[in-house]
């Protein structure tokens, strides 16, 4: 592949024929060496937290060690383009959340279909979205979110980690579910945005319960509703959305994808390594700790469901007019 061509914000892979030629890794025993994990996201956040726990409960069966290595910012794009650019011998991989797949890409001016790009290996977990309020906002249920928000169209600032994430997604998604105007304000990370949600000037956010723990122990902030079901211990106890807004609902996932062309062994190597840690109990108590349910698909699942919610985020940001600057 051209080592000139670059994913930016604007611009992903324009060539289907740009893609990775298979590599030599196959040969011999595979894994003979430590696989490098790349994860969009900046150490310490949540997708890094259960990327890196994933990668231990794998290592057993694969005699093999991942090193992780965090791309963080740019949308997800260069982590994207780490993984594309590297060789398709299984001694890389892209652990992301589902954002990273079915939504960043659709925002490019020239698309190109990410599944010419990657390889899925498998799905490992799932989780809702959480809806979050200030403790400072005038509504502590969903109903009283959106008849406040009814009342006074515009006035309830959702929060999200930057423009296009799945969090203004769902918020997007809420909204027009609902059938309530609202207004996003886009932070350039998660952690302004819950301290500013925190001081009551933005009274609203959708995200992964890890990132709300502290505030919401603390009682600075409430969560008042789940985009999902979760046998989860953090939310198994919040009411679903859909019983306010029917017909709303989404969750994000986490899987593993690999170099377009990766050889169909080591797919398979890779995948049985994580069935294999889908039966770590503690894995699966990390999980359940996070508000994470296991959510295990093979390969071909993974792919349809890339497919399907694709679907879903392309007819969101068409109606949303969502664009990155």
């Amino acid at each position: 592949m051209s080592r000139s061509i670059r994913w930016t914000r604007r611009t992903f892979l324009a060539a289907a024929g740009a893609l990775p030629c298979a590599g030599a890794g196959a040969q011999g025993t595979y894994p003979g060496k430590p696989i490098r994990m790349i994860i969009p996201f900046a150490a310490g956040g949540a997708t890094d937290v259960l990327g890196r726990d994933v990668g231990q409960a794998m290592g057993p069966a694969l005699g093999q060690a991942f090193v992780v290595d965090n791309l963080g910012g740019g949308a997800g794009v260069p982590a994207l383009n780490a993984a594309v650019r590297s060789p398709a011998d299984g001694y890389t991989v892209l652990f992301c959340a589902s954002g990273n797949i079915t939504a960043q890409p659709l925002l490019a001016k020239k698309r190109v279909d990410i599944l010419d790009q990657l390889e899925p290996v498998g799905m490992i977990a799932s989780a809702p979205h959480v809806l979050v309020v200030s403790a400072k906002a005038p509504f502590s249920t969903v109903a009283q979110l959106i008849a406040h928000a009814k009342a006074y169209p515009g006035a309830v600032n959702f929060a999200s980690a930057g423009v296009g994430g799945l969090a203004h997604l769902g918020t997007e998604l809420f909204a027009r579910t609902a059938g309530i105007q609202v207004t996003h304000v886009p932070y350039k990370g998660a952690a302004q945005a819950i301290t500013d949600l925190v001081a009551g000037q933005v009274q609203a956010i959708f995200g992964t319960f890890p990132s709300f723990a502290a505030m919401i122990h603390k009682g600075a902030i409430r969560a008042i509703g789940t985009t999902a079901p979760s046998t989860a211990a953090p939310l198994r106890e919040l009411p679903l959305i859909s019983r306010t807004v029917p017909g709303f609902g989404y969750s994000s996932w986490n899987a593993l994808f690999a170099p377009a062309r990766t050889p169909a062994s080591v797919v398979r190597t890779l995948f049985a390594a994580l069935q294999a840690a889908a039966k770590d109990p503690g894995l699966l108590k990390r999980f359940d700790e996070q508000g994470v349910d296991l959510a295990l698909a093979d390969p071909a699942s993974l792919r349809a469901t890339v497919r399907q919610e694709t679907i879903l985020w392309e007819k969101v940001i068409r109606e949303a007019r969502i664009e990155l600057n």
